[in-house]
């Protein structure tokens, strides 16, 4: 049975240690005797007395601590309850620690005054910042950079929405275009059918063919040829021969009204010289080219 396969095994493990203290295996110190575990003791003395020793005695204004309990409740002008503050609930809690601060300022606020202690900052406080003027330039990029940023995403949907109203006007066109021509192919079928006998619909047509090239055709009058066109109408006309436009003609030989004999013959205003001779505009010779060279280095 389970017994006494149990007392078996229990009696062998005895038998094992009485075997192993007979061949000198067990040593002293195996087995540790526990003794009574010591009484706790509540040294007052003691405590108060190493209080007293790291206790330093200041003054208040050295060191500002006020224990105080929430302030009064405006709402309910009554202190609010700690025990009434849920933990779990945020707000609550929060404003059970905001309350505490109100009651804490309020009763330091006039014990400074009294103490002549100022508690404002002056109008000429000067404290230096903790962050260096480069971390505060690398802020500065980078909230222009966002900006920019931001400005650059702005015009990007302006842009989409401009698109996205222009493809809208464009698919109204279009289909109000293929709506008008729906409406005719149908008039065209009926009268073909023989189902009416009205032709408004070719009216409509002509009459909106009529108006576009008549704005097309006041369009072109009002612009006119541009300034390329016109250079080139004035320099070189409006077609036409060209070619021997400048041969005389039996006509302007015979005519002799525009001949001018002082200029036809070097002898206009400014033309004489010294000793009556006819100065000609002649181009110097060689040499004295060469001269004039020299001269001018």
């Amino acid at each position: 049975s389970d017994s006494d396969s149990g007392a078996e095994d229990s009696s062998l493990s005895d038998s094992e240690l009485q075997e192993a203290f007979a061949r000198g295996a067990l040593k002293p110190g195996l087995n540790v005797v526990l003794e009574e575990r010591p009484k706790r003791r509540n040294d007052t003395d003691g405590l108060k007395q190493c209080l007293a020793e790291f206790r330093q005695q200041l003054a208040w204004v050295e060191r500002l601590d006020v224990t105080l309990g929430p302030v009064a409740d405006p709402v309910s002008q009554s202190a609010s309850n700690t025990d009434a503050v849920d933990p779990e609930n945020d707000f609550q809690r929060e404003m059970s620690f905001y309350r505490q601060a109100q009651a804490a300022v309020l009763e330091a606020l006039p014990r400074l005054r009294k103490l002549q202690v100022p508690t404002r900052r002056p109008d000429d406080y000067f404290a230096e910042m903790a962050k260096s003027d480069q971390q505060m330039q690398k802020i500065r990029q980078k909230l222009k950079s966002k900006q920019e940023a931001m400005e650059r995403s702005e015009k990007a949907k302006q842009l989409r929405a401009m698109r996205k109203y222009g493809k809208k006007v464009q698919t109204e066109i279009l289909q109000r275009r293929q709506k008008e021509k729906k409406n005719m192919l149908n008039a065209v079928k009926k009268y073909q059918k023989g189902l009416s006998d009205k032709l408004d619909f070719l009216e409509d047509e002509q009459t909106s063919s009529q108006g576009n090239k008549k704005g097309s055709a006041n369009q072109r009058t009002k612009k006119g040829p541009n300034a390329k066109r016109r250079y080139k109408n004035q320099k070189f006309g409006f077609g036409g021969k060209k070619k021997g436009s400048k041969w005389n003609t039996k006509e302007s030989f015979n005519d002799v009204s525009s001949f001018q004999s002082k200029v036809a013959h070097n002898k206009g205003p400014g033309k004489a010289r010294k000793g009556g001779k006819k100065a000609l505009n002649k181009r110097p010779g060689k040499r004295a080219r060469q001269k004039m060279k020299n001269r001018a280095r």
